[in-house]
Formats: structure tokens, sequence, C-alpha cells
């Protein structure tokens, strides 16, 4: 490694920008999210495309952190359901994260293309999200933002795996968990609490995963405020530290009992009494023959156009922001955690308003459409560390 790349102070060695352009091409921004931008990299000795995540130092110790996270995280997993560690490297100035490339798309535009789209359908997405989830609680990780935007179909094939991506938020359960992070209307009523928490809260964000598949509406939600109004957030998380959800009609008054029992199984109130990751596995709606049949899709694609044109839940905000201004439903404030202790927040992504996907400065990794090449031909304009 040359010189220049050696830290006498630290004794640390990092990278310097050329060990990574001579083994990949780096391709122009595709989109910025909160904590890293997304290009493209093709591998020059094999040609082959993966993702890279680039993570800018100087934008702050939650950044840094984020990075060294989801890089410890990643390291460690293994499975077909979850999109995989390629190579990382550390300049003086950034992080890089290379992983395998998602180009099937996002859950909401695989639903959209189908001309058929049932129970089972929906069943088989939630299999493949709880096999992910049940592999990553076997290693005591919790994944900490389990959201719809943040499972992928892997490649084009209608019959593809769905992948899980971004881990900058995971953590291992080991001693107490009580910082607030995640986004809003996935979060367990034991994190708005910030009662001790731990794998459990994963398997309620899966709950409203599965709500929000089976009816396209969120399981909270709340029409008579603005969107981005600290009113509004405020009586999601009420509704949320009070279990307030309803299988409203028309939209579940198709699906079966066996679908919203598991629901309600997954969204226990309870953490200790709610149903873990292996034990949905075996429930009858994801490994018998409960799911129905019945085409849904005229019904959940309206009202997932109507909830995420409007882009209710993914405006840019801050968990701890709101955490520490939320009251409790009696009108008694809730303990707030110092800020010096809270760990890194997450944006809720924010979404166009037209149905097309990804603009140029998205927040969700890209889906590459017919030519992903193309963002290689341009390299971004990435001066050497």
């Amino acid at each position: 490694m040359p010189f220049g790349c050696i830290t006498a102070r630290s004794d640390k060695s990092y990278n310097c920008f050329s060990d990574i352009t001579d083994k990949y091409d780096i391709g122009e921004l595709l989109c910025a999210k909160e904590f890293c931008e997304i290009c493209l990299a093709r591998e020059i000795p094999t040609d082959r495309l993966f993702l890279c995540k680039k993570f800018l130092k100087k934008d702050g110790r939650k950044v840094r952190r984020a990075a060294k996270n989801e890089i410890s995280i990643l390291k460690l997993v293994n499975h077909p359901n979850i999109l995989q560690l390629i190579d990382t490297f550390e300049t003086k100035k950034e992080f890089y994260i290379i992983q395998e490339l998602a180009t099937g798309g996002d859950v909401f535009d695989w639903i959209s293309a189908q001309g058929y789209y049932s129970e089972r359908d929906a069943s088989n997405v939630l299999r493949q999200l709880l096999e992910a989830v049940s592999y990553l609680h076997s290693l005591r990780i919790v994944h900490r933002n389990l959201k719809l935007e943040n499972l992928m179909y892997y490649n084009q094939n209608n019959h593809s795996k769905v992948v899980l991506r971004d881990f900058y938020l995971s953590c291992f359960e080991s001693g107490e968990i009580t910082e607030p992070c995640g986004t809003p209307e996935y979060l367990a009523p034991e994190v708005v609490s910030r009662h001790r928490y731990g794998r459990p809260v994963d398997c309620w964000a899966v709950g409203v995963v599965m709500f929000i598949l089976l009816s396209g509406n969120p399981p909270f939600y709340d029409e008579n405020e603005e969107e981005n109004s600290e009113s509004h957030n405020r009586k999601i998380f009420r509704k949320i530290l009070a279990g307030e959800y309803e299988f409203d009609s028309p939209y579940w008054d198709v699906i079966s009992a066996s679908a919203k029992d598991l629901v309600s199984r997954l969204m226990e109130m309870d953490q200790e009494q709610r149903i873990t990751a292996q034990d949905a596995l075996a429930h009858t709606w994801i490994s018998g023959n409960a799911a129905s049949e019945r085409n849904l899709k005229e019904g959940v694609c309206a009202q997932i156009e109507k909830n995420f044109a409007k882009a209710k839940w993914r405006k840019a905000i801050r968990v701890t922001t709101f955490m520490q201004r939320l009251r409790a439903p009696e009108g008694a404030r809730l303990p707030v955690t110092p800020r010096s202790s809270m760990s890194v927040s997450h944006e809720v992504t924010v979404a166009p308003a037209s149905p097309s996907r990804h603009p140029p400065h998205c927040t969700e990794e890209p889906a590459c459409g017919s030519d992903p090449t193309e963002s290689l031909k341009a390299p971004c304009p990435l001066p050497p560390s």
C-alpha cells in the first residue's frame, strides 16, 4: 500500500482512492440518501455490476456511525434474502460499501405490474421477509428499520426472490436497547414509549408490512392533519401506543381470517407475547394453504396510489425530533432520552408525486432500468483521498 495511505498518528491504515478505482469503475451519482450517496460500480476484471454506497465522513458522527454499523453487520450475514456485501473500503474521507445489485424493482411496482395479485402472492413476499428476519434474529441482530421500501425484487423474473437491504440502523441484542430509531409508522409501541426493546420490534414491523400488502393502507394514519405537521405525528404515535388499528371495511372484508390472525399476532401490543419470526413462518397463512387466491389488485393498488402519492410517511423527518415532543394520550409527557444518547435516526423517504420512481436525487436505492450501464459511461468526479 502506498505510504500516503498510512496515518502515522493513529497507526490506522486507509485505502487510497486508487485501491477502489483499480478494481471498480464507479459510475455517476444515481441518488442521495440521508446518510450516503448511491452509485453503480462495475467490477473491472469481471464486468459485473454492483451497488456502491459512499458515506462522507465530513457529514458527521452519525454518518460515520451508520457506515461502520452497516459494514459490521453485513460482514456477518449470509442469506439468500439479504443483499450481500461484496467489498468495503475506507479512505481518510469516505467509507465505500459495494453490495449486490437488485434490479427487480420494489414491491409496490411489482404489485402494480401484475395482472393478478392475491393473498398467496403477499404470503410469498412475507415468507421471504420472515426467513430473512428469522435468520437475523438467530444471530441476535435487530434490523430496526424494516419497511416495504427496504424490500426489493432481486431481478425482473416475476417469481424472483425478495431481498432485504439497509442495515445501518441494525444492532446486536446485547444488553438493553432503548434509543428510538426507525421509520415512525413502523415503530412498535415499546419503541415509542421508550421502553426496553429487542427483536420483537422487527416482528411488529413485519405486521405493518403485511397490513399494507393486504389492504394498501397503513394501520396507523391520520386523515385530518397536514402530513408534515407535528400534530399529525403525535396522533400517529398515540395510536401506536394505544394499538388503535382496525380491519376497515371494505378493504378487509374479503381478507381471510387466517391473514387477520397473523397480523394480530405480529402486531401484539405486549412484546413478550408477540409471535416470533420463526413461529410466524409456521403459521398456516405462510406455510399452509390458508392464503386466499382472490384477486386483490384493484383495491390494493387504488389504496397504495392514494396513500403513497400523498407521501404520508415518506417525508424527511427524524424520529427523535417527534419523540422528544410527543405527549402521551393522557397528556403526561413521555420520558425523554438526552440527545447525546440518541442512536442514528432515519428519515422516512420522500416519494415523487407522480407515478414515476427514483428521481435524480431520490431517497431510495435504485432499481435499474433497461440499461443500468448508462450511469457508468461518465464516472462521477470523486477526488482521490
